[in-house]
């Protein structure tokens, strides 16, 4: 049997009531849900459906960074996790329009705060990088290293 100092981590504010893993081992709720939205993908796409049912091309537009395969196999992930739900719609030809669960509607609110640290703290700083980039130029190109010898002594 697990303590409940085990099922916890000090100082964290957990109940004691984490998720176990098939191992017995307790899991934390972060790292639980984590494991499942922990992608820079998975969180994209489930952000993207809080504005409402979208077809798979539609979310492929949404990020020119996005390709097809990629948003496929995320979509099956988040499917297969009940984050998402896929609802073809029966028409000619058939199209396939994917929404949130209500699991997946529940992450609203850690997309909003994500968005708002986002802005907070990390925009700044890559408009501060940018900034500083554009007037110091393109970083200076170091000396060629001199070619690794091979290690024998003639």
């Amino acid at each position: 049997m697990v303590s409940a100092s085990a099922r916890t981590h000090p100082g964290d504010g957990h109940s004691g009531k984490e998720a176990y893993t098939a191992e017995g081992r307790a899991l934390c709720p972060v790292m639980a849900a984590i494991s499942i939205i922990g992608t820079e993908w998975r969180l994209a796409i489930a952000h993207r459906l809080l504005d409402g049912p979208q077809r798979f091309s539609e979310l492929l537009r949404s990020n020119p960074r996005l390709n097809a395969k990629t948003l496929s196999a995320t979509l099956k992930y988040l499917e297969n996790a009940g984050v998402v739900q896929r609802n073809v719609v029966s028409t000619r030809p058939f199209s396939v329009v994917y929404s949130l669960t209500e699991m997946g509607l529940g992450l609203a609110p850690a997309t909003r705060e994500l968005r708002a640290w986002g802005e907070r703290w990390v925009l700044p700083r890559m408009k501060g990088k940018a900034a500083a980039s554009a007037t110091t130029g393109p970083p200076a190109v170091p000396p060629a290293l001199p070619a690794p010898s091979s290690g024998r002594r003639r």
